[in-house]
């Protein structure tokens, strides 16, 4: 399958199209795989323009049986995707809210719609991620973590244990548990 008619009409600086309500006839494959270092894979070749990228990232979405398909009005086609399809790449404060930027563009506020989940990444490590859009979710950078690490307050977890988190817009958002090291009293959070 070709990129060029599946992105034909489509504006990459516009507003995110409505693909959760396209519901096209015409069902395929591509060879499109969104690596867990959020590189997106094109028949083997790397697609190196960051506007490309966001514009196929507007034409993504999740469907119910778990599969990312890039979806027009004309047509569907599922791609692969190792972890989650972003990246979060910033995180700023405004007020009482945290801010998180993707590694394609999106801006995604935490409030009671985009909390921070703790899941497991396919290497077997436990990392925050949030939802995003249409069943998408980022998957906090390196980087971004231990930025919002540093900025965290620890609480009690429901399971008595401690955890780390950030308050955003009036709710709690979990950054991981605590553990008390093994040199000393000291608590570290689990990655």
């Amino acid at each position: 399958m070709q990129l060029e008619p599946l992105l034909a009409h489509i504006d990459p600086e516009g507003e995110i199209p409505p693909v959760d309500q396209w519901h096209p006839a015409h069902h395929g494959d591509m060879d499109l795989t969104i690596s867990a270092d959020g590189g997106w894979v094109h028949e083997g070749t790397p697609i190196a323009r960051p506007r490309l990228i966001r514009l196929l990232s507007t034409l993504l979405r999740r469907e119910s049986n778990g599969e990312y398909v890039l979806v027009t009005p004309a047509e569907r086609q599922r791609i692969q995707v190792e972890d989650c399809p972003f990246v979060v790449v910033d995180a700023d404060r405004q007020g009482e809210q945290w801010w998180l930027t993707t590694n394609v563009g999106d801006r995604v506020c935490l409030d009671a719609r985009h909390r921070l989940r703790l899941s497991e990444t396919p290497a077997g490590d436990v990392i925050p991620e949030v939802p995003v859009r249409f069943g998408l979710a980022a998957r906090l950078g390196r980087n971004v973590y231990y930025r919002l690490v540093e900025q965290a307050q620890a609480r009690e977890a429901e399971d008595g244990s401690l955890e780390l988190g950030l308050t955003s817009d009036g709710g709690w958002h979990p950054l991981g548990r605590l553990e008390a090291s093994a040199q000393d009293d000291d608590v570290a959070p689990c990655r």
